[in-house]
C-alpha cells in the first residue's frame, strides 16, 4: 500500500469513527475514537483480511508511515513549549517542577516494589529481576500527546490545566534520568558492570544537549521570522523549523567509549517552542495558526498509534497478570505522588484531587524506552515489550477519557462538546425559520 493511500485511510477512518461516536452518543474524546479506528484498520483486525486499501495488512505497512508519527510528536512537543512562557512560569514553575519530579519517582518506586514482590512469587524464570526494575522506570513516563489533544479539544482552562501541561513536559526529562539509572542497574544485575557513564553521564548529557539545541533553533527561528511580513509565510517557516529540528534531534555523535551525544526529540522541540514563544512577538498568532494545520496530522498520529498496538499479547495469561499489576500500581503511584506533592506545594483541593488522574495516559515515550530495553536480550526485552504494549493499549483507550472526566469534574472544560457549540452557533435553517 502506498504511503499516500495509507495516510488517507488513516485520516478518513479516524474522522468517521468520531462521527460514529457522536451517533451512538458516546462521550469519548476524539483521541479515543482515533485509537479505536487504528486498532480496527490495523494488521490484527481488518488487516487480517489482506484486502489492499481496506486496512494495514502488516506492521511493515504501518511502519512506512511512521515518519508522520515522528513529525506529529515534534509538533506536540512544540505546542507544549507554549506553556513555558515566563509570565506563566513565575506562577506555576516551581510547583510544576516539584510535582513533576515527585509523581514520576513515586510511580517508579511503587511499580518496582510491586513487581519485585511478584518476581519472588512467580519466580525468576517468569519475571526476572532486571525486567521488574526496567518496568518500574518506564512507569515514570506520561503521554503528552493524548493529554494535549484532550485539553485542545475541550479548550480546558484553569489552575489544573495550567499545572498539567508543564508537568507532562517535565515528565520526559525526569523519565529519561530515572530510566537510565534503572536500566544501568538492570544491566549490572544481568552480568555487566555498573557504568557511571551509561547510568548518569549520557542521560544528563542528552538532556543538556537537547535543551541547548532547542534553544539555538528557537532563537534562530525568532531572528529569521523578522525577514517575513506575511503571517502565512511565518507559519510555513515555523513548520519548516519544527521539521528541521526533529531531523537534527535524530543525530547521534559518538565521543569515544560509552560516551556519546544524543538528543531527545521531545525535549528539543519543547525547548524550540519555549524559546520561540518567549522571544517572538508574533508567537501567539503563529501558534494559533499552526495548530489548525497540525490537527489532521495529530489525527493520523493517533490512528497509527492504534494500528501499532499488538493484540497478540492477550494470548499470554502471565503477561496479562503482570500487566494488570503494572497498570494498577503505576496509577496508584501517579495519583499518590501528585496528591502528596500538590499538598506539599499548597495547591487547592481541586488540583490535589484530580491532577493524578490526568497523568495516567502513557504511550510514545514509554515505547521509546522499550526499544532501549531490548538490549537486555531477546527474551527479557520481549517480556518488557509485551507488558508495555498491553498497558499502552489500556492506557491509550481509557486514559484520555479519564483525563476528560477529571478536567470536567474540576470545572475546567464545558459539558458541551465542540460539535454542540458549533450547532448552537450555526443552527439549521429549519430551526431558524421556525
Amino acid at each position: 500500500m502506498s504511503v499516500l493511500l495509507s495516510t488517507s485511510i488513516a485520516l478518513f477512518s479516524g474522522l468517521m469513527m468520531t462521527r460514529l461516536f457522536k451517533v451512538l452518543h458516546l462521550k469519548f474524546p476524539d483521541v479515543t475514537a482515533f485509537l479505536i479506528a487504528g486498532v480496527l484498520i490495523g494488521p490484527y483486525c481488518l488487516g487480517l483480511l489482506g484486502i489492499e486499501g481496506f486496512g494495514f495488512t502488516s506492521m511493515e505497512e504501518v511502519e512506512r508511515v511512521s515518519i508522520l508519527s515522528n513529525v506529529a510528536l515534534g509538533f506536540i512537543a512544540f505546542d507544549i513549549g507554549n506553556e513555558f512562557r515566563l509570565a506563566q512560569l513565575k506562577q506555576t514553575g516551581k510547583t510544576a517542577t516539584v510535582i513533576g519530579i515527585i509523581q514520576a519517582v513515586m510511580a517508579t518506586l511503587l511499580v518496582d516494589a510491586a513487581l519485585i514482590g511478584l518476581h519472588f512469587v512467580l519466580g525468576p524464570e517468569v519475571l526476572p529481576l532486571p525486567v521488574a526494575i526496567v518496568l518500574g522506570a518506564i512507569a515514570s513516563a506520561t503521554a503528552p500527546a493524548a493529554t494535549l489533544m484532550v485539553v485542545r479539544q475541550y479548550k480546558a482552562k484553569g489552575p489544573l490545566t495550567d499545572l498539567l501541561l508543564p508537568i507532562v513536559a517535565l515528565d520526559d526529562a525526569v523519565g529519561l534520568v530515572v530510566f537510565a539509572i534503572s536500566f544501568g542497574i538492570a544491566e549490572a544485575i544481568e552480568g555487566g558492570a555498573l557504568s557511571i557513564v551509561s547510568v548518569l553521564v549520557n542521560p544528563l548529557l542528552e538532556i543538556v544537549c537537547s535543551l541547548i539545541l532547542g534553544s539555538f533553533m528557537g532563537a534562530l527561528l525568532t531572528v529569521v521570522e523578522k525577514l517575513f511580513f506575511s503571517n502565512s509565510n511565518r507559519v510555513s517557516l515555523t513548520i519548516s523549523f519544527v521539521i528541521m529540528t526533529i531531523a537534527l534531534a535524530s543525530v547521534e555523535i559518538p565521543l569515544g567509549g560509552e560516551l556519546k551525544i544524543s538528543f531527545s526529540a521531545l525535549l528539543v522541540c519543547m525547548m524550540l517552542g519555549t524559546m520561540f514563544c518567549n522571544l517572538c512577538q508574533y508567537s501567539t498568532d503563529i501558534m494559533t495558526r499552526s495548530s489548525k494545520w497540525t490537527s489532521p496530522l495529530y489525527a493520523v498520529f493517533f490512528v497509527l498509534s492504534g494500528a501499532e498496538l499488538d493484540l497478540t499479547v492477550f494470548r499470554y495469561p502471565v503477561i496479562l497478570l503482570i500487566g494488570v499489576v503494572y497498570i494498577l500500581t503505576r496509577c496508584l503511584g501517579k495519583y499518590t505522588g501528585a496528591w502528596l506533592s500538590s499538598t506539599m506545594m499548597h495547591c487547592n483541593d481541586t488540583v490535589r484531587k484530580y491532577l493524578g488522574v490526568t497523568l495516567f495516559p502513557q504511550a510514545g515515550v514509554a515505547l521509546g524506552m522499550v526499544l532501549t530495553a531490548q538490549k537486555l536480550g531477546p527474551e527479557q526485552g520481549g517480556t518488557i515489550r509485551n507488558i508495555i504494549l498491553f498497558s499502552v493499549l489500556v492506557y491509550e483507550l481509557a486514559g484520555p477519557l479519564m483525563t476528560k472526566m477529571a478536567l470536567q469534574q474540576a470545572g475546567e472544560i464545558s459539558l458541551k462538546s465542540s460539535d454542540e457549540k458549533n450547532r448552537a452557533r450555526f443552527p439549521k435553517k429549519e430551526a431558524v425559520s421556525k
